[in-house]
């Protein structure tokens, strides 16, 4: 604990306070300002978290940060995946599911590279192998699920979310500016920007992210039947899991099945594909899971301490970013191959690197309407398959080189 901290560790209700405003701060910011709608709300969160705890404001670890890791994340998985009707996201994403597939693939090949290049020098890197593969698949939701399918330590789990996120930030300013280039003009097609920077319909001072998020009619039952089946879930999973972790099942179907977020992902995705009535019907699940999102990004921006950075995290950022390059590389790659949009190889890129919130965000933000939807369905699509590929990823690459 960090006791020296303005807000002491113990003080849950005033960091809990912290947490919720910050992230609402950031919403505002994304909504209001241009230059914030860039960056996002997500980074917003994060950026200013490892702001105030660096300066001693917040502490780098609490009990309240614990709390949004044991049940703030679990609980939006599926409220994010309400709309995850598998037969949807393949009619309606088109084009953008095919090259979110280059992208992942580049996602397992440049984890395969820079595992053999720097696991002698990264403990546990079996973990983190899993951690980055999956976030880099689906989100920082799989990076935190993965954290729990391999209990990987909490220091180095802070070091992996320092490295990931700075590179994070970065790679996303890099496929905002990748369009812009003309070495990219001249060599792929684009289909989707034409009118897309004018401002259309908004308000003085009005981003299209508040847009896009603009009020919607949202009934009391909407938000019960959204809690309810989101807690529903959330505990069938975890007690599941439970069950199936301590049978004496055969080892895959234990690591399959025997995760909570594993068994999270399947049952909603499950629900969602039998039941699209049913799931379909509850609005506001998806603003609530954003929330929750940028919550969890504020809680892993308060571990990016100084030193850590100095000392940990190189390392671990030259591993993240040799994955981030060779994801960029394939999918750009393939893309030029199969003559797809530059577009929708970008919002591929954004998805598996950091999943449909800021999938969505840039495409609000570059005024690529036509792309809004297939960025939030594919992103999506990563939540569903990128435990599951990290899993399969991480323990092949451990009987290959036997990871520590």
């Amino acid at each position: 604990m960090d006791a020296a901290s303005w807000i002491k560790p113990d003080d849950t209700l005033t960091l809990w306070t912290f947490l919720v405003g910050w992230a609402a701060v950031s919403i505002r910011l994304e909504q209001k300002y241009k230059w914030a709608a860039t960056l996002t709300g997500c980074m917003i969160a994060l950026l200013g978290a490892m702001t105030l705890a660096n300066f001693g404001i917040v502490p780098l670890d609490a009990p309240a940060y614990d709390s949004v890791w044991e049940y703030v994340v679990p609980l939006a998985v599926p409220l994010l995946l309400f709309d995850a009707d598998v037969r949807r996201i393949w009619k309606e994403s088109g084009r953008t599911f095919v090259s979110f597939h280059f992208a992942a693939a580049g996602t397992i090949l440049g984890t395969f590279i820079s595992t053999l290049l720097f696991y002698r020098y990264i403990p546990e890197m079996r973990g983190v192998s899993a951690m980055l593969c999956g976030s880099y698949i689906g989100g920082s939701m799989n990076l935190a699920a993965m954290k729990d399918v391999f209990s990987v330590s909490s220091r180095m789990t802070g070091a992996v979310i320092v490295a990931d996120n700075f590179l994070m930030v970065l790679y996303f300013f890099v496929l905002m500016a990748i369009p812009t280039l003309g070495f990219f003009r001249r060599h792929y097609k684009m289909s989707y920007e034409a009118g897309g920077h004018a401002s259309k319909g908004a308000g003085e001072g009005e981003t299209r992210a508040a847009r896009f998020w603009g009020r919607r009619e949202i009934s009391l039952l909407d938000i019960a039947g959204s809690a309810a089946a989101a807690f529903f879930i959330v505990t069938v999973s975890t007690k599941l899991a439970g069950v199936i972790a301590a049978s004496g099942l055969p080892y895959p179907v234990q690591a399959l099945f025997g995760q909570k977020f594993l068994l999270i992902t399947t049952l909603t995705v499950l629900g969602a594909t039998l039941f699209p009535k049913f799931f379909g019907a509850l609005r506001g699940a998806r603003e609530i899971g954003t929330f929750f999102i940028h919550i969890f990004f504020v809680v892993i921006g308060v571990p990016a301490s100084l030193s850590m950075i100095l000392n940990e995290s190189p390392m671990l950022f030259a591993y993240a970013g040799t994955i981030v390059l060779v994801n960029m590389i394939v999918t750009l790659g393939l893309g030029k191959v199969f003559r797809f949009d530059l577009e929708e190889l970008m919002v591929s890129c954004n998805a598996t690197v950091g999943g449909p919130t800021t999938a969505a965000a840039m495409v609000i933000a570059k005024g690529w309407s036509g792309l809004v939807v297939p960025a939030l369905l594919v992103g999506i699509w990563g939540y569903v398959v990128g435990n599951h590929a990290a899993i399969l990823t991480a323990n092949y690459l451990d009987s290959l080189l036997t990871l520590p």
